[in-house]
This record gives structure tokens, C-alpha cells and sequence, in this order.
């Protein structure tokens, strides 16, 4: 396959001139709250570091990210669950050897599990087709064997993708993909084998790009998801929305930013009209409204 441009994967349409209409129950915001549960492999690999360019063996960042998976996590479960918010988590399936707790936690809580590479130590980017292609059904069989059902969903470490990716997602049996902020509404990608969903993600309104990318304290992270439910609770009057909130267990499960992260959340959840739901539930209600959401080609459930 030659080098993509984006509109071999996705056509135009401007927002103000689609279908009016709303979510199930007439919602008009759907909210999203993804939880990134991830493991690395010790000294190799990619990493996200707090502390960028400490030495080998780096004890500190190691032990910085290691807290999610023996303690943040369980706490944002906890606190999700007080607002009736059902998880979506990007699980890297090595964590069910390394930490079989947190996977055990989010299956009490109801999480959707999404599949988030073996490692967060890996990434999708420079893969040959037929390795990719195993690496995509790897997961999927991981999940799928502890879980009772292949993953639905699938987010790429790093956000990071080959120009096979998308087709060899539909064609791995997935359904829908969590990394892409081109609209405020899932979005219709082509594919060889058919449409791929792509569900609105957040780049921005994700405590690892924001807060640990750019410095932002975990308040002015806060204020930018109050700022951002508002604007679109105003403007799903007319189209039904999607808000997506990308949280990491050794980054939000920090009690300092715990805390100003679940007042702006649970500020969202008071809004009228909120659907508190998970990308599974957005994708099939996409599918059962092609009046809204008109797909290329017949989709599969």
C-alpha cells in the first residue's frame, strides 16, 4: 500500500449541515472517561518519564510509573464507580501477568476493556504488515482470554501507526478505534474490509499529554475539562456529541491531581442530558442510527 493521505481514510462533512438528533434516552453528550493502564519493560524500549534523562537503571521514573498499577488505579476505579461512570480501559495485556489486581478491579467496576498493545514499552510505528497483523490478534486473544470476548476497541500506544493500521484493525476483527480527534461525533473511516469507527479521543484533555507534556497543574487540567463538557452540553443542543476524557493510573491516581480531576468530573456528570457511557455503547448506537450516522458499507455489531 502506498503512503495514505487522510482523505483515502475519511470524507469531509461539515457539523452544521448533518442530521439532527440525539443519544439513546435523548441524551445529548456522550462522556467518555478513558483509563490508560499500561506496564513497561525494565530499561528497554519506550517510556513515559517525569524525570526525563535520569540514567540507567532508572529505579525513579520506573517506581513513578509503577504506583498506577499498585495504587492509582484502584483508586480511580473507586471514584469513577461514586459517579456511576463505567471505565474505558486501555489495557496493555502484559499487565495481567505483572499486576492481575488492577485487570480484576476494573472487571468490579464494569469497565469496557479496549485493547492497548502487549506493552506500552512498544509501538505499532516501522511494523511489517504480517507482524502487525499478529501483534493486533495477540491482543485481541489476550483480552479475549481473560475477559470472555475479544476487545470491541483498540488504542495505539504512543498513537502511533503504520499505513496498514486502520485496514488491518477491521480486518483483526475490531470495530472501532480510540485515536482521533477529528470531530466532535464518531467518524466513518475506509478501510480495505470495510468501516472502521473512529470515536472521538482526547489529545489535549489527557492528563499525559497535558500535564506531564506540557506542566499544566492537575486545577488548570480541571478547569479545561469544565471548559470543554460546557461548550459541548451547549452545542449537542442540535447534534448529539462526544466528550472524551483520557486519564493514566500513575498520572490522575496521583492524589494531588485526584482530587481536581474528580470535581471536574463529577461537575459533568450533573449536566442534564449526560449519557455516561463506553465506546462499545457509542458504537452500537451509531449502528443503530444510520439516519445520523450514515456508514459507506454495512457495518458488523
Amino acid at each position: 500500500m502506498s503512503i495514505e493521505t487522510h482523505r483515502e481514510r475519511w470524507s469531509y462533512s461539515a457539523l452544521p449541515g448533518r442530521p439532527r438528533g440525539t443519544w439513546p434516552n435523548g441524551a445529548r453528550l456522550a462522556v467518555v472517561v478513558c483509563v490508560g493502564v499500561e506496564s513497561y519493560r525494565f530499561g528497554e524500549g519506550l517510556t513515559e518519564d517525569v524525570l526525563p534523562g535520569t540514567p540507567a537503571p532508572d529505579l525513579v521514573n520506573t517506581a513513578w510509573r509503577d504506583y498506577g498499577n499498585r495504587v492509582g488505579a484502584f483508586r480511580l476505579f473507586d471514584r469513577l464507580a461514586a459517579l456511576g461512570v463505567r471505565p474505558t480501559v486501555l489495557l496493555n495485556t502484559d499487565v495481567y501477568a505483572q499486576a492481575p489486581d488492577v485487570p480484576a478491579a476494573a472487571r468490579r467496576a464494569g469497565a469496557e476493556f479496549v485493547g492497548h498493545g502487549l506493552s506500552n514499552s512498544d509501538s505499532l510505528s516501522g511494523r511489517h504488515e504480517d507482524d502487525e497483523r499478529g501483534y493486533l490478534a495477540a491482543v485481541a486473544e489476550a483480552i479475549r482470554g481473560q475477559e470472555g470476548a475479544a476487545p470491541r476497541g483498540w488504542s495505539s500506544p504512543w498513537l502511533a501507526h503504520t499505513p496498514n493500521t486502520v485496514d488491518l484493525l477491521a480486518e483483526t476483527g475490531y470495530r472501532y478505534l480510540l485515536d482521533l480527534r477529528l470531530d466532535d461525533q464518531p467518524v466513518w473511516l475506509t478501510t480495505r474490509s470495510g468501516p472502521l469507527l473512529a470515536i472521538p479521543y482526547a489529545a489535549e484533555l489527557n492528563d499525559s499529554s497535558t500535564m506531564i507534556g506540557r506542566s499544566l497543574s492537575a486545577p488548570e487540567f480541571a478547569r479545561m475539562i469544565e471548559d470543554e463538557a460546557a461548550e459541548l452540553h451547549t452545542a449537542a443542543a442540535e447534534h448529539p456529541l462526544v466528550l472524551s476524557v483520557v486519564l493514566h493510573s500513575f498520572i490522575s491516581g496521583a492524589p494531588f491531581r485526584l482530587r481536581p480531576v474528580m470535581r471536574a468530573l463529577e461537575a459533568v456528570a450533573a449536566l442534564p442530558d449526560v449519557w455516561l457511557t463506553t465506546p462499545g455503547e457509542i458504537y452500537d448506537a451509531v449502528v443503530a442510527s444510520p439516519a445520523l450516522f450514515p456508514a459507506p458499507e454495512e457495518v458488523s455489531r
